[in-house]
C-alpha cells in the first residue's frame, strides 16, 4: 500500500470518528441522555480510536524505516518527497477538527455532570428538610431555606 492509500484510510477513519462525535454531541444535548446510545457511541470511538492508534503506528514505523525523521516534519517530507503531501494535509486538518469536536463533547460532558451533581445536592439537602409538621400539616418553613443551584 503506497503512503498515499494509508494516508486516505487514517483520514476516513478521522471522517468515521467525526461523524461519530457529532452523534455524540447531539445524544449529550438532548433533554434525556439515551444511556444505552452513548454506550453504543463509547464503544464505536474505541474501536476507531484502536483502529487510528495501529494506522499511525504502522505510518511512522515505515517511515522510520525509510529513513525520515521522527514526528511531523519528517511525516510530511515522506508525504511530499511520495507526492500526496496535500492528502497528508487533509488527513492533519480533519484530525485537528476531531481533536476540538472531543474538547466540545468532553465540555458538553463535564455540565451534564456538574448540572446533576448539583441536582444530587439539593435532593441530599432536601431530604433533610421535613416538608410537613408533626401535626401532617405543611410547614412553610419546609424548602423555602434551601437555596436551590440546581
Amino acid at each position: 500500500m503506497s503512503l498515499g492509500q494509508h494516508l486516505e484510510r487514517q483520514r476516513q477513519c478521522l471522517d468515521d470518528l467525526a461523524a461519530l462525535l457529532i452523534d455524540e454531541r447531539h445524544s449529550l444535548s438532548a433533554a434525556k441522555v439515551d444511556g444505552q446510545q452513548l454506550n453504543e457511541i463509547a464503544s464505536r470511538k474505541q474501536a476507531l480510536l484502536d483502529d487510528l492508534d495501529r494506522l499511525d503506528t504502522q505510518r511512522r514505523a515505515a517511515q522510520h524505516k525509510l529513513g525520515y525523521a521522527k514526528g511531523h516534519p519528517g511525516a510530511e517530507q515522506a508525504a511530499r518527497d511520495a507526492g500526496c503531501l496535500e492528502t497528508w494535509h487533509a488527513m492533519r486538518e480533519q484530525a485537528e477538527h476531531v481533536s476540538q469536536l472531543n474538547e466540545l463533547n468532553g465540555s458538553l460532558v463535564q455540565m451534564r455532570l456538574s448540572h446533576n451533581q448539583r441536582i444530587l445536592n439539593f435532593l441530599h439537602e432536601a431530604a433533610g428538610k421535613s416538608l410537613y409538621g408533626p401535626n401532617g400539616q405543611s410547614d412553610r418553613r419546609g424548602l423555602s431555606g434551601l437555596a436551590s443551584q440546581a
